[in-house]
């Protein structure tokens, strides 16, 4: 059995500390496990640490310039056009912002220097915690075991909702940031008991390179690497990504365009694309619906949704339906009625999906999952603690019917 009240841990918060992460993550010398790029020294103390020079693992280009007292260390990006009078074309999300020089993208993370593009938060995390692999949620892939899990700040869309908006919406330098290599990282995934990296919290999109890098290293050392992303990707990122990835969780917002345009500054259909491409690619994929009252949660749309994604994914895809709470900038809902989750959660079931699921409604029977076949418990859940897991070799343990899932390390 397994309980962790464990969230997110933001670096710039004093509290970090009490959240399960040991005073050796001080940035203090060579012997800890975490060095701020902030100044100078830091970075060359980083340097040590990775044997000579400053190390950033993958074929991206390095560059390092001091600003007044402080040192950035900026990868080039991947993924994009360059244009006339040192003009470039991002190609990463469908945004596909076109930057001029000493510019920006959206997303606030990468930027336009002399025609060359840079992302500036490779190997600058903001947030790190082991947590518990269903908060992510994945409810069928290696269940009751840690995901250390890191985000860097920056997002590719502005959901008014956004629960993680302090880093989400920030940019590298309001934010306190710890320069943590590839390798470092998977090092401190293993430290820690940790079998799967989870690239979380904010977009991980928008830290493409260093997420790729980082599950390259940990495919060689047998960690697993899992996205939790909105989907908002193109689709030869998402290509070059997937052999890398073990599973990942989309959080589809909405069934209309104009919930995308109105409330994420996003679209809906190269999300659906992109869940498309995730499961015909055979990497593990569960959805989650965050169902937000009066503008996603009509029965019409979520039968629409519930059909597209029965039609598209098929029957074994996890589904899950969220709670809403009203933080950010959408403060004037209500909380999502239990009842609205439960109509959710029938109308996919009826459609004939498999494995759906209430989120965000601790203790509701729809936590758990129960075998298609024979309606047995299989994985009885209340939170994020486990109090049974009846499935044995990937099968049902009273009448083995075979449960979709990746359930060994």
């Amino acid at each position: 059995m397994f309980n962790s009240t464990r969230k997110c841990i933001d670096m710039n918060s004093t509290e970090y500390k009490s959240h399960g992460i040991p005073d050796e993550f001080q940035p203090v010398d060579r012997e800890k496990k975490i060095i701020p790029a902030c100044n100078r020294r830091d970075v060359l103390k980083a340097a040590l640490l990775c044997g000579a020079g400053i190390c950033v693992l993958g074929p991206h280009r390095i560059v390092t310039t001091l600003r007044g007292n402080t040192q950035d260390v900026k990868v080039e990006a991947s993924f994009y056009e360059k244009l006339p009078n040192r003009k470039i074309k991002c190609q990463i999300c469908p945004k596909e912002c076109v930057i001029d020089d000493r510019e920006r993208g959206y997303c606030g993370v990468r930027e336009n220097s002399d025609g060359i593009y840079y992302t500036l938060v490779h190997s600058k995390p903001c947030s790190i915690a082991p947590d518990p692999i269903e908060k992510k949620p994945f409810f069928h892939f290696l269940p009751g075991t840690l995901a250390f899990s890191t985000a860097t700040v920056g997002c590719n869309m502005d959901c008014k909702y956004c629960q993680n908006w302090q880093i989400s919406q920030m940019r590298p330098e309001q934010s306190r940031n710890y320069y943590i290599t590839p390798e470092k990282m998977v090092e401190l995934a293993i430290e820690y008991n940790c079998p799967s990296i989870a690239y979380t919290y904010s977009e991980p999109v928008i830290f493409y390179e260093y997420m790729l890098d980082i599950a390259k290293v940990g495919q060689k050392q047998g960690v697993r690497n899992v996205m939790i992303s909105n989907g908002y990707i193109l689709p030869k990122p998402m290509e070059e990504l997937l052999p890398y990835l073990d599973a990942v969780k989309i959080d589809l917002k909405a069934y209309t365009e104009k919930f995308y345009k109105e409330i994420c500054d996003g679209e809906l259909k190269p999300v659906l694309d992109a869940i498309k491409q995730i499961h015909k690619d055979g990497t593990w994929l569960e959805i989650v619906y965050l169902v937000v009252p009066t503008l996603n949660d009509s029965e019409t749309e979520l039968r629409e949704l519930s059909a597209w994604l029965f039609n598209e994914i098929g029957a074994d895809v996890p589904v899950h339906f969220s709670r809403f709470h009203p933080q950010y900038k959408l403060k004037n809902l209500p909380s999502t009625p239990v009842k609205t989750l439960q109509m959710a959660a029938d109308i996919a079931s009826d459609t004939g999906m498999k494995f759906v699921y209430i989120g965000n409604v601790a203790g509701d029977k729809r936590e758990s999952t129960y075998c298609p076949e024979c309606g047995k418990i299989l994985i009885h859940r209340v939170g994020y603690t486990i109090y049974q897991n009846n499935i044995k070799n990937g099968k049902c343990n009273a009448c083995e019917t075979p449960i979709p899932g990746v359930w060994s390390k």
